[in-house]
């Protein structure tokens, strides 16, 4: 990708793609897209039945990513205002109803520095960071979304939903916490971890075997705290406790994102693991 900087560079690439596009598909024509520098993933979690009511459940954020699948998400964002928060709300609920979704669903977006708001896509179905909506709300989206299938009213109201605390998702997957090199075998040892605020979703155990042929996820770990620092406390905490052995775990990455300061500071944005993670993965290849 080659990121241009002024209006003779933009010219000049734009016909260099445009005769590209005409040697290979017989017309010159391209689309342009804005470029945001430092984007930051901000996703609403909405809930909608068949009778066109609709609410949503706030943001969380998904900043933190590797190769573009989201590693690390939290609710709510720290660069939300509860002005913001209603207003880009109000405009996802009426988005659904002028389409007359019915389900549970969530509308992404990439947001730039000023805080300007740019559509990506809309999921359909519920997502692996649900949890930190339910602790965030106590509201269980799965029931909900079984309860809308088999024609139920919704039973909340705009109104109705109160935000409590932070919370914070960290997905361990089964992979080199480096290279992200996907780490099948069999796990050895395996303890999860508890304690006030902490909540673990997951299907592995010890002596289970991870499969090299699906999503490299094993656990969804989940803390929750009456503010950000005391949500990143509990998860420093739970990932100190987590015993996974016999294969590589994304659990020592999470370790280190979690104490950076600027991460502390809420100063994240899509690039932050590649940025964090270059000279790590130089000092590997130099070893």
């Amino acid at each position: 990708m080659r990121v241009v900087r002024s209006r003779s560079e933009l010219l000049s690439a734009l016909k260099t793609a445009q005769a590209e596009a005409l040697s290979a598909f017989g017309a010159p024509h391209c689309y342009l897209e804005k470029f945001i520098e430092r984007a930051r993933h901000i996703e609403f979690q909405i809930i909608a039945d068949e009778f066109g009511n609709a609410i949503h459940l706030g943001e969380r954020e998904c900043s933190i990513q590797r190769r573009h699948q989201k590693l690390i998400e939290e609710a709510p964002s720290v660069m939300m205002t509860p002005e913001l928060r209603e207003e880009v709300g109000s405009r996802v609920v009426q988005a659904i109803g002028e389409v007359g979704y019915s389900n549970v669903g969530t509308l992404e977006f990439l947001v730039d520095e000023r805080r300007q708001f740019y559509f990506m896509e809309m999921n359909t179905r519920i997502q692996v960071e649900h949890p930190v909506t339910e602790l965030l709300t106590g509201i269980d989206l799965i029931r909900e979304q079984i309860l809308i299938a088999a024609g139920e009213r919704l039973h909340h109201r705009q109104s109705d939903i109160q935000f409590r605390g932070h919370a914070i998702e960290c997905r361990i997957n089964a992979e080199d916490p480096v290279t992200h090199k996907p780490s099948p075998g069999k796990i050895i040892s395996w303890h999860s971890p508890g304690g006030p605020g902490v909540r673990i979703d997951t299907a592995a155990y010890a002596e289970y075997v991870v499969p090299p042929y699906y999503d490299s996820l094993i656990a969804k770990l989940i803390a929750h705290g009456s503010t950000r620092d005391e949500a990143i406390r509990r998860m420093e905490r739970a990932l100190d406790m987590f015993v996974l052995e016999g294969v590589k775990s994304t659990i020592p990455l999470h370790r280190q994102i979690l104490r950076r300061p600027d991460f502390r500071k809420g100063d994240i944005h899509t690039n932050f693991l590649e940025q964090l993670q270059e000279p790590r993965a130089r000092a590997v290849e130099m070893a």
